[in-house]
């Protein structure tokens, strides 16, 4: 049989377990939907640029676009990507250099995603389709900035 402590100490550590979830999550950052377009090309030095756009609480914001990948980089793409722009506490949170990390082949048009963060916390989750050919497997950094 538990004693009272025992069953206490069991009951805040379920409680604990069951909350932390929620704490984890700010409660005052926002999402966004993001569409961006990228075209890419490059041999061992790719160079990327495009624009875009922030639906945020009901209004749209211009993006610009910008990007430089190292590595084994071959080939010229264009990428039509749409997505979720995560922890905003307001529009101009989404401007910085983003960074990821991966590899990724597009042959004629096929599928891609990709996963960003940037300094502030903003995570952008993108798919879309790739257009053109392209090899790459590099260490990448997009800037977005506001038109």
């Amino acid at each position: 049989m538990l004693t009272f402590q025992q069953a206490l100490r069991r009951g805040l550590v379920a409680l604990a377990v069951l909350i932390s979830p929620v704490l984890l999550i700010p409660g005052w950052a926002a999402t966004g939907t993001v569409r961006i377009e990228v075209v890419k090309a490059g041999f061992i030095v790719g160079v990327g640029g495009g624009r875009g756009t922030l639906v945020f609480q009901g209004r749209r914001y211009p993006l610009s676009v910008g990007g430089l990948s190292l590595g084994a980089t071959i080939g010229a793409s264009k990428a039509d990507l749409v997505g979720r722009a995560y922890n905003l506490r307001r529009a101009t949170d989404i401007v910085g250099t983003y960074s990821a990390v991966g590899g990724s082949v597009a042959v004629g048009g096929g599928a891609s995603g990709i996963r960003l963060q940037n300094a502030r916390g903003v995570v952008l989750d993108l798919r879309g389709r790739n257009i053109g050919l392209e090899f790459n497997a590099n260490v990448s950094g997009v800037e977005i900035g506001l038109r």
